[in-house]
């Protein structure tokens, strides 16, 4: 069945143009690495045609490189998708708004170059295979053919794992005593720091920790500290459960449906019934519950955000 059909996730406001666009993060990926290793490992690549040339970050190797060589995995560094070539690697991060577009049998004509949505399609031996597209005007979709995962500037930065073994209570109090007096929602979200947590995921995880997003790092406590770090695992883990196996529209659903903050601005908070607030950035906003969160005392709605006095 095409991608573009029931398995292609569905994110809302993926033009990029609100503030709340639900992007790809960590445990959505994940789900796209799982896809991809059912239906692309093991095939040869026909070829690769770029129709805007912006999204290519490099040019040695050249992406023409890749045609003849077979897909032999697919893994994920933070929000990165790293497709295995035989060897070389192409590595793609979707950013606030691409896609993915998987089809059974792609068009056999070349894309043509121009500006539409489409940035490049990979079309494998057999038929099969995707488009990249990203919607909007700020275009940020990143095409990356390299020898080494690391040699992507991206990859070499990024952070620990929250989902791997090295991420233990002792190193995130680590990273929280060294981020000294920084806001916890900002260190939540730098993946040079922690790997894959974007705004939404960062979000509920504050929620669930009943943390203010601008709670700073280094005054909390031992208990606080266990707590946020068992929060952002069981977070983590369960949206990776809901998104196994679910098609797109269900995809979608899961996730809008599994927020209890995150985009839903003016509602009633799940836990204690307080309208849910918001505070808006020039590209980004946050969403939390006072009562939850911040002792009842609502956050200032401005760049520079402080609690009221």
């Amino acid at each position: 069945m095409p991608w573009n059909s029931r398995y292609r996730p569905h994110w809302p406001d993926l033009h990029g143009t609100g503030h709340n666009a639900l992007m790809p993060e960590l445990p959505e990926v994940e789900a796209l690495v799982a896809f991809l290793r059912e239906r692309a490992v093991g095939k040869p690549i026909a070829r690769v045609d770029v129709a805007n040339v912006s999204v290519l970050k490099t040019f040695d190797p050249p992406v023409t490189a890749l045609g003849g060589l077979t897909i032999t995995g697919v893994t994920r560094h933070g929000k990165f998708l790293d497709l295995d070539c035989d060897g070389l690697h192409l590595v793609l991060h979707l950013a606030r708004a691409g896609w993915l577009r998987w089809s059974d049998e792609l068009s056999p004509k070349p894309p043509k170059p121009g500006r539409g949505p489409l940035a490049m399609r990979v079309r494998l031996a057999d038929g099969s295979g995707f488009d990249l597209t990203e919607a909007g005007t700020r275009k940020r979709l990143a095409v990356h053919v390299v020898r080494d995962p690391a040699d992507v500037p991206g990859v070499a930065r990024l952070g620990v794992d929250p989902l791997s073994d090295e991420f233990t209570v002792e190193r995130l109090h680590e990273i929280l005593t060294a981020a000294k007096r920084a806001q916890i929602k900002g260190v939540l979200r730098d993946q040079s720091i922690i790997a894959g947590i974007g705004n939404a995921y960062s979000d509920e995880v504050l929620h669930a920790a009943k943390l203010s997003p601008f709670h700073p790092c280094s005054t909390l406590t031992d208990d606080e500290v266990a707590s946020l770090h068992a929060v952002i695992v069981d977070e983590l883990s369960g949206a990776l459960g809901r998104a196994e196996g679910l098609a797109a529209r269900e995809l979608k659903d899961s996730k809008r449906s599994s927020m209890r903050v995150h985009g839903r601005t003016g509602e009633a908070c799940p836990v204690c019934g307080d309208t849910v607030r918001e505070v808006s950035f020039a590209d980004s906003s946050l969403q939390y519950c006072a009562t939850c969160q911040t002792g009842g005392k609502p956050l200032a709605d401005r760049r520079m955000s402080k609690l009221l006095k």
